[in-house]
């Protein structure tokens, strides 16, 4: 019997990419939407992908902060990926805002898997519940790694609702998770080829960057990873025997700087790159600004920081080889072109 998977978020980036990834490699689907209108949205990413959707892929109403509908959604599934959360551009008025939906969530998901019999919940984290809140490091960040939310530094509210939300998470596994099993996937940036307009914030800055609506770049770098092999990652952290209670960083390569991200993508574009701006904005202005915008004061403790992260346990224990960070990168800029109308 083909087993059957339930991806929460089904609708998103990454959502979306994992029910490519199951749906090519022979599991069923259901996955989670806030609407009935948004199952057009998932059927329309797949395809996009050269997947002809069929019965194979089925759906389920379910919201992060409410209780209703998430025990008919796991019903019958052996495997889960919660990949639903909030991911907003900018820093909300509020932080609970993005905390309490993002632990809620995670809360309802892993209750939900424990009571339908599930056998695994993978869990989409983030490296933002990893390498933010430490002193400069001179070794990359691991899994072993946490981010300290009481270091004394400023933490944006996005970094916040996912430690949160992850250490919630092993915290109910710990105390009341009876057989289930959890790992959780830890990616960087996510990059990779668009399936549609809803795309990733990392997304949105390499689409903001190539259409040079940036006459200026912050100083501050971010690790990459391609959103093909964070679907990969979680797969093989569903199925993988030594998986089940292991944390997973996914990153391919070394981090890039703003600078360095817009160099690339002009030299690939060529001579409808020469819009994309290539020089810094100083420091002094972002500290100046920081007073009158919250996004701004948000992002001040980046500047100058290299995060690095290391992704060989994934290699080691599952086998994972990611795509090379620049191949990633460029693979983004081509689909976002082949988006715009002619």
């Amino acid at each position: 019997m083909t087993q059957q998977v339930l991806v929460t978020g089904g609708s998103g980036f990454v959502g979306a990419r994992c029910i490519v990834d199951l749906l090519t490699a022979g599991y069923t689907v259901r996955t989670t939407v806030r609407s009935p209108a948004r199952a057009a949205d998932v059927r329309a990413q797949v395809e996009a992908a050269g997947i002809e959707v069929g019965e194979e892929l089925t759906f389920a109403i379910a919201d992060l902060m409410s209780d209703d509908g998430w025990a008919e959604a796991v019903a019958g599934c052996e495997f889960v990926l919660h990949v639903a959360s909030p991911f907003p551009t900018g820093e909300p008025k509020h932080e609970d805002d993005l905390i309490v939906p993002a632990r809620d969530g995670a809360l309802r998901v892993l209750t939900a898997a424990r009571d339908a019999g599930a056998k695994r919940v993978v869990l989409t984290s983030s490296f933002a519940a990893i390498g933010y809140g430490h002193a400069s490091a001179a070794r990359p960040f691991t899994e072993e790694d946490w981010t300290e939310l009481d270091s004394g530094v400023h933490i944006s509210s996005y970094v916040k609702s996912k430690t949160i939300a992850e250490r919630a998470a092993w915290d109910f596994i710990a105390r009341e998770g009876g057989d289930l099993e959890l790992a959780t996937v830890n990616p960087v940036g996510v990059l990779g080829p668009v399936l549609g307009t809803d795309y990733s914030s990392s997304v949105k800055l390499v689409k903001t960057v190539g259409d040079g609506k940036l006459p200026r770049l912050p100083r501050v770098s971010f690790g990459i990873v391609d959103v093909r092999d964070v679907a990969t990652l979680h797969r093989l952290a569903m199925t993988h025997p030594e998986a089940a209670g292991q944390r997973f960083l996914a990153v391919s390569g070394d981090p890039i700087s703003a600078q360095e991200l817009a160099l690339l993508i002009r030299g690939h574009l060529g001579p409808s790159g020469k819009r994309i701006s290539t020089k810094l904005i100083p420091d002094w202005v972002l500290r100046a600004a920081a007073p009158f915008s919250r996004s701004v004061r948000s992002n001040l403790g980046d500047m100058g920081e290299v995060r690095r992260g290391t992704s060989e346990k994934a290699r080691r224990i599952l086998g994972w080889t990611p795509i090379p960070r620049d191949e990633a990168i460029l693979a983004t800029v081509d689909s976002l072109y082949s988006l715009r109308p002619e």
